[in-house]
Formats: C-alpha cells, sequence, structure tokens
C-alpha cells in the first residue's frame, strides 16, 4: 500500500466510526474510489455487509448502528419512532418481547439497501410529512438511547413518548391491535400535556386525534383535564375503525364491542 492509500485508511479511521456503515455515495464523496474501497476489503479493512456498503469491523451488526449511521454519518432525517420508539422508552413489556420491526420516520426514504443488511429486524419507512405536514419536530429526550461504536457513545434520534404514541395510533387497526394500543395507553401515565397539546394540534390525522382523545379519557390519566381540546381540530362524521364494533359517541369512531366504556 502507497503512503497515499495508508493516508486515506487513517482518515477514514477517523472519519468513519468502528462499526457504523457508510455506503458507496458517501465514500465516494470522501474520496475512497471503488478500487480503493475494493482493495480495503481485500486487506481486511472494511467490510462490506451488504452490497455497496461498507463498515470498520467484523462484529455482528445492531439495528441500533444502523440508526446512528443512518442519522449522524449520512446525515438522513430519519427518527426511530412509533412501536420501536416506545420499546426503547421502557413500553415493550406492552408490546412485543423483542425488536423484530425497527420503525424510521422522515421526510424520505431511507437506502433500499436497508433490506439486505445481515440483521433479523425489518426496517419501515413512515412518510412523517402525512401525520405532521409542518414537520413537526420530535420533543428532545433527557435520556436517549445510547450506542457504543469505535470507542464513541452515539445517541440515536427517536421519538419522545408523546410522539411515538401517536405514531402507534396511525397504525390502528391495520398493523397494531385495538387491545395493545389499550394497554399502552394504560401504561402513559406520564406524558408531557405541553408537549401533547403542540403534537395534537399539528397533527393532520382526524383518526389519530380521536383515537388519542379516546383512550386518554378511558384511561383518566392526570395529563388529561389539561389538554385544551377546542384547539384540536377533530374534523366530522363517523370513523369506522373497527367492523361490527360500537360507536363511541363523544369522539364518533368505533371501538371493539369487548374493550368496555370509558
Amino acid at each position: 500500500m502507497d503512503m497515499r492509500s495508508g493516508n486515506k485508511l487513517n482518515r477514514l479511521q477517523q472519519e468513519l466510526p468502528e462499526g457504523l456503515l457508510a455506503d458507496a455515495a458517501w465514500m465516494e464523496s470522501h474520496g475512497y474510489s471503488s478500487a480503493l474501497r475494493s482493495q480495503y476489503v481485500r486487506a481486511g479493512w472494511l467490510d462490506s455487509p451488504a452490497r455497496r456498503v461498507y463498515r470498520r469491523s467484523r462484529t455482528p451488526l445492531t439495528w441500533q448502528q444502523v440508526a446512528v449511521s443512518l442519522q449522524t454519518v449520512l446525515d438522513l432525517p430519519l427518527t426511530v419512532g412509533g412501536r420501536t420508539a416506545l420499546e426503547q422508552h421502557g413500553y415493550a413489556h406492552y408490546l412485543s418481547t423483542a425488536v423484530r420491526e425497527v420503525h424510521l420516520y422522515g421526510p424520505k426514504r431511507p437506502p433500499t439497501w436497508l433490506a439486505d443488511l445481515p440483521l433479523d429486524v425489518t426496517f419501515y419507512w413512515h412518510n412523517s410529512l402525512r401525520l405532521f405536514p409542518g414537520g413537526a419536530d420530535a420533543p428532545p429526550e433527557s435520556n436517549p438511547v445510547m450506542v457504543s461504536a469505535g470507542g464513541l457513545t452515539l445517541p440515536v434520534r427517536y421519538s419522545g413518548k408523546e410522539r411515538a404514541i401517536l405514531e402507534l395510533l396511525d397504525e390502528l387497526p391495520e398493523h397494531e391491535s385495538f387491545h395493545q394500543a389499550d394497554a399502552l395507553m394504560e401504561g402513559l401515565s406520564d406524558l408531557s400535556p405541553r408537549r401533547l397539546q403542540a403534537l395534537l394540534e399539528a397533527c393532520a390525522s382526524v383518526k389519530v386525534k380521536r383515537l388519542f382523545l379516546y383512550f386518554a379519557d378511558r384511561h383518566r390519566h392526570a395529563w388529561r383535564s389539561r389538554l385544551d381540546v377546542s384547539r384540536v381540530d377533530l374534523g366530522s362524521g363517523k370513523r369506522v375503525l373497527a367492523k361490527g364494533g360500537k360507536l363511541d359517541p363523544r369522539y364518533n369512531i368505533t371501538v371493539p364491542s369487548d374493550l368496555g366504556g370509558p
């Protein structure tokens, strides 16, 4: 290896934290040609877990490392949200026992190579502008999920609890169940009414807002009394969300008959 290649390798070790991913476009933009990348892979200095994707490690890849790579190395406007964010917030006992799906929210699709990575999780992308067309930011978290990579500790950017529950409710009834959402909402006693108010006013989905308020009324959390529903657009007309269910007269949505009254 000539000195120039050696200098580039040293620079790569500084620019790409060990364990994180970079794709071919990133490598090209930082001066690492296809031939040089191939040389690094042959020499064992780079691993290629998927076509045109590289990392400086041969240790098993984790989905958290992928998320950090998307957010920090590739600088993509993607947030881990919905079900996955709630699991990371400590509500996994209301959901599945193991992470099998990673839900990413952002205005643009993530790279297609996510599906080719050697992981037993599936990444799902959601267009964040559909739920929050104004681009409402997730509130910052005081205890973000941290991931170690090459001696660095990096935070995963993910939705706060208030936004994550709205994102999960958007998946009802096709991809999430009423009864799981009900159990989850029962445990969300510590939400911030200030954050909720801002998110409900910014949310474009009538279904999500009605569902959230229905569950909030049902579980009578202390923060519910501090929400000003008059400032939230709940639309008009009925929403049939559970076929053969019962109509909740306050929010004009059908819910499963066996869910019980508020």
